[in-house]
């Protein structure tokens, strides 16, 4: 049964009652007026007319007011409708925003871990790399080291034999002018002549 129908079945019962309840409470209240002096004995014409008058005015309410007021509660099921329709698409849009934060979080996460974890391999490389090139420039370092080495032994070495060549020959003329006489002087021009003139 749609909801206009069961509004309409109470509205009418509602009326069937009220009816029922105006024709029985005239006779009820009339019938009990030994109670005083001037209580009135039985159902008199004017409570007739009086239960008629309401009956009229019952049933013409009923029909002046079937329509708005069947219009007003259709309104109202309608809006209460559409209000739920929208309470339940708020709800869907809530739920579905709720499931993509929760993946959105779920993500972050993961994500965090892979930049923590990006950063430690790129720390373990840099930390490679610098220990490479500090083994790089030790060697070279160690390589120019030696080579300037060598070259002021070298250099020590040369200038030692040019030392000791020049004590040498100052040591070997002074034992050539101790030992040698005009005679050999002479003998060693006299070579020294026929070696240049051949």
């Amino acid at each position: 049964m749609t909801g206009a129908i069961r509004v309409r079945k109470r509205f009418w019962i509602l009326a069937a009652v009220l009816a029922i309840l105006a024709f029985s409470a005239g006779p009820a209240f009339c019938a009990g007026g030994g109670h005083g002096e001037e209580g009135t004995k039985g159902w008199i014409a004017t409570d007739t007319y009086r239960v008629m008058n309401f009956g009229v005015l019952a049933v013409a309410l009923v029909f002046l007011l079937r329509k708005p007021v069947k219009k007003a509660l259709g309104a109202r099921i309608e809006g209460i409708r559409e209000q739920l329709q929208e309470l339940e698409a708020r709800k869907g849009e809530a739920e579905k925003q709720l499931a993509e934060y929760n993946e959105k979080l779920a993500r972050l996460d993961q994500e965090a871990e892979q930049i923590v974890s990006n950063y430690i391999e790129q720390g373990k490389e840099a930390k490679a790399r610098i220990i490479e090139e500090a083994k790089a420039s030790a060697e070279k370092l160690e390589e120019q080291a030696k080579r300037a080495i060598e070259h002021e032994f070298k250099k020590a070495k040369e200038k030692l034999q040019a030392e000791v060549a020049e004590q040498s020959l100052a040591k070997a003329e002074e034992l050539i002018q101790a030992r040698i006489t005009g005679d050999d002087q002479e003998k060693l021009v006299d070579e020294y002549l026929e070696k240049v003139v051949a």
